[in-house]
């Protein structure tokens, strides 16, 4: 029991987070905030993509938002595009959404299977809008794919190594992102 105690504590302090003892088989798991998620992800932006010399975007940070009855993050982003397809630099929204996974190379969580829900361009005749929501959702799936979201630092998964755990199954909750604690593959 103290052993147990002593593990849930060193984790919590380890990943700076909850860590708990969830249901009868005491998998532990470590709860990411949404308001650290956008912490996090936030730092790599503005972020900048050009396509072809026709079309210059700059994306803003986005909102994250939790979708735990789907089990993905949604994402929306301001995004200014110029260029000359364009009549003018244009400011729009675009809503995204996607799932995680976790890759042990290099210690992060991966937002995978991206999907664009909806693109916002005020001012934009309607052919011109249609042509980019195509555009921009075929460039998203392309150049968007496995977009980091958090980076777990590897000292900070050396006591749970240590332990004999490794990151597993990603659940969105209400809460933010719980990361399941589960005994290491050898």
């Amino acid at each position: 029991m103290r052993r147990r105690a002593g593990c849930a504590a060193a984790l919590a302090l380890l990943l700076g987070a909850g860590a708990c003892a969830t249901g009868r088989t005491s998998a532990r798991s470590v709860t990411l905030s949404l308001e650290r998620l956008q912490a996090t992800v936030a730092e790599r932006f503005p972020q900048r993509f050009g396509a072809l010399g026709l079309l210059d975007l700059t994306l803003q940070a986005p909102r994250l938002g939790l979708r735990p009855e789907e089990n993905r993050l949604a994402a929306q982003l301001v995004l200014d595009a110029r260029g000359p397809l364009l009549a003018r630099p244009v400011t729009g929204q675009a809503d995204v959404d996607f799932g995680l996974r976790y890759e042990k190379s290099d210690h992060t969580l991966r937002a995978t299977d991206l999907r664009l829900r909806g693109l916002s361009l005020p001012d934009v005749p309607p052919a011109t809008a249609q042509a980019l929501r195509q555009w921009l959702a075929q460039w998203v799936r392309e150049s968007l794919h496995e977009v980091v979201v958090h980076r777990l630092r590897e000292e900070d998964l050396m006591l749970a190594e240590n332990l004999g755990l490794q990151p597993g199954a990603i659940t969105v909750t209400p809460e933010g992102l719980r990361v399941e604690l589960v005994p290491a593959r050898l």
